[in-house]
């Protein structure tokens, strides 16, 4: 286990180029941390304003909707609005490219709001949901297309039950294909990533430790050092926005590319 400050030094450590150089399948998982670095506020940050009267649970609970859908709605057209002026940033973009590299890439994403989409990636599991996509809340299906009218939140055309958005929220499980899908090719990938996210919510926190124990090379990146990172092979301190583009260029530049 290794932990090296990008800050104080900028190269990577031979076997760790060397491991990604020779790798032929890679599996990232990003968090919160990578999507703050483009300004997208957490969760809780959000609860400013008209809404810094309320908890948490009050918007992201199937009770709470069953209780209050409107508000519910409203907090995440409040979400979305939030997010219609933030861009990907140089983190996202290397993790694009990462996908251009390998044949066999998969992104596991935490976070909801797009931006790996519109960074580039396309092999995208994310275990807990998209902001921008609304399901039927009796019958769990995407409902495409709705119109937002006088009524609010919009109604499902198929069965007439309220549409809400497409987020894992509390008291819900993670969505079984992403799941599974995503414990499958962490248990095969060469070399694993853990980017902006402190890895200890289950059961995507154990991803890293699949990938580890079926021999995989783990790098983590964050900004501090987490709970995992002694069962890491290689922790890097610092901004995914610069760690993930100069290890990017430095695996090409080995490789010729």
């Amino acid at each position: 286990m290794k932990i090296i400050d990008i800050s104080k030094d900028k190269g990577f450590p031979e076997e760790t180029i060397t491991r990604f150089r020779r790798a032929r399948s890679c599996v990232v998982l990003t968090g919160a941390g990578v999507s703050a670095e483009s300004g997208v506020p957490t969760f809780r940050d959000a609860i400013t304003g008209t809404w810094s009267n309320f908890n948490v649970e009050e918007f992201a609970t199937p009770e709470a909707f069953r209780k209050n859908p409107k508000k519910v709605w409203e907090w995440y057209e409040y979400r979305r609005n939030l997010l219609k002026d933030i861009n990907p940033n140089q983190g996202h973009y290397a993790i694009a490219e990462l996908e251009r590299i390998y044949s066999d890439f998969w992104l596991v994403t935490q976070n909801i709001d797009g931006l790996h989409r519109r960074a580039g990636n396309k092999n995208v599991l994310e275990v807990h949901g998209n902001i921008y996509r609304n399901k039927c809340f009796e019958e769990n299906t995407i409902v495409d297309n709705i119109s937002v009218g006088a009524e609010i939140p919009p109604k499902c055309p198929n069965c007439g039950s309220y549409v809400r958005p497409d987020v894992v929220w509390f008291h819900e499980p993670l969505p079984k294909y992403e799941m599974e899908k995503a414990i499958e090719v962490s248990s095969r990938c060469d070399v694993f990533i853990v980017a902006g996210t402190s890895a200890i919510v289950y059961p995507a926190a154990e991803l890293p430790i699949v990938a580890k124990n079926a021999g995989a090379y783990v790098m983590e990146v964050n900004i501090e050092k987490t709970l995992i990172s002694t069962q890491m092979d290689i922790t890097i301190l610092g901004k995914t926005g610069i760690v993930l583009p100069r290890l990017t260029e430095s695996i090409m530049t080995k490789v010729g590319k």
